[in-house]
C-alpha cells in the first residue's frame, strides 16, 4: 500500500448486458426518492419529479443513474424494507420506461431490495455498508451476477459519526475493502467497484487525508467511485450549506479525478461533465 501506482483502472464493467467503458471517467447522477435526504433540493417524491430528474440526469450527460430510497445521512431515521421497496420500485420502472438504455444503480444495503430492484430492471447495486448490514448481500449479488459498489462505512447511518477512531485510517480502510473484494471475487462477483466512503464514519480531517491519498486504493485493482457531492466535508470546511456547496464539490471532483476516480457520483451532472472534459483536455495537452 505504501507504493503508488501511476496508472489507474482501465477496462469495462458489465451492467445488465451493457458494457460500460471506464477508460474515461463516468458520471453517476443521483436520484433520491426519500423525503429526508441531506440535500433537500435533490428529493424527488412524485412521479413527475422523478421523470423530470431522470431526464435532467440523462440530458446533461450522465451514463448512470443511482436511485436511493433510504437516506444515509448521519442520524437518519430507519425505514422498513417494505417502505424502501414502495419508494424505489416505481422509480426504477419510470427510469427504465423513459430511458431504456440508461445504466441504473440502486443504492441499498438490503439483499431483498437488491434482488427485487434487479428483477425490476436495475443493473447493479451500490451498497453503503459493504455487505456489513445484511449478511445475504454478497451471496445475492453473486447469484444475480451484477456489478457491486463496495463502500467502506464504520457503523451504521444512525451511529457512524459517534466513534471515529482508527488505528491507522488508510491501512484500516484499505484492509477492510481488500478483504471484502477478495471474498466477492471468490464468490464469483466479476465487477467490484470500490468507494472509500467519504463522510461515512470519518471526521472532516480524515476525509481529506483519504482524498489526498485516494490513488493508493488503485492497488486493489478495482475501479474507484468518488461520492463527495455537497457533503459536509465541503460545507463544514467552507462554513456554508449543502445548497451552497457546488463550487467546492466541483473542486473536489477534479482532485478525485487526478487521484484515479473512475466514477463521480453527483447531484450536479452538468458541472461534473464539464470538470471531466477539462481534466481530459489537460491530459491531452500534457
Amino acid at each position: 500500500m505504501c507504493g503508488r501506482r501511476k496508472t489507474f483502472f482501465k477496462g469495462t464493467i458489465n451492467a445488465g448486458g451493457k458494457l460500460v467503458s471506464l477508460d474515461e471517467p463516468q458520471v453517476m447522477g443521483i436520484l433520491n426518492v426519500t423525503p429526508d435526504s441531506f440535500f433537500a433540493t435533490s428529493r424527488c417524491l412524485s412521479e413527475e419529479d422523478i421523470r423530470s430528474r431522470v431526464c435532467q440526469i440523462r440530458c446533461e450527460g450522465a451514463t448512470m443513474i443511482d436511485i436511493g430510497a433510504y437516506s444515509s445521512r448521519p442520524s437518519a431515521e430507519d425505514v422498513t424494507t417494505e417502505e424502501e421497496l414502495r419508494r424505489i420500485l416505481p422509480a426504477i420502472h419510470i427510469t427504465r420506461e423513459e430511458w431504456p438504455e440508461a445504466i441504473i444503480s440502486v443504492d441499498t444495503f438490503r439483499s431483498e431490495v437488491a434482488r427485487k430492484a434487479i428483477e425490476a430492471g436495475a443493473d447493479f447495486i451500490n451498497d453503503i455498508s459493504g455487505g456489513e448490514m445484511d449478511d445475504k448481500m454478497f451471496a445475492t449479488v453473486a447469484e444475480l451476477k451484477v456489478p457491486y459498489v463496495l463502500m467502506h462505512m464504520k457503523g451504521t447511518p444512525q451511529d457512524m459519526q459517534k466513534d471515529l477512531r482508527y488505528e491507522n485510517l488508510m491501512c484500516d480502510v484499505f484492509r477492510s475493502l481488500g478483504e471484502r473484494v477478495e471474498i466477492l471475487h471468490e464468490m464469483g462477483v466479476a465487477d467490484v467497484i470500490i468507494d472509500p466512503g467519504f463522510g461515512f464514519g470519518k471526521s472532516l480531517e480524515q476525509n481529506y487525508t483519504m482524498m489526498g491519498r485516494m490513488d493508493e486504493f488503485s492497488l486493489l485493482g478495482c475501479p474507484i467511485l468518488a461520492g463527495i457531492s455537497r457533503k459536509s466535508m465541503i460545507y463544514r470546511l467552507l462554513d456554508t450549506t449543502p445548497e451552497h456547496s457546488l463550487n467546492g464539490t466541483t473542486a473536489l471532483n477534479v482532485i478525485a479525478l487526478t487521484k484515479g476516480a473512475n466514477i463521480l457520483r453527483v447531484h450536479d451532472v452538468k458541472e461534473a461533465i464539464e470538470a471531466i472534459k477539462i481534466y481530459k483536455q489537460c491530459l491531452i495537452s500534457d
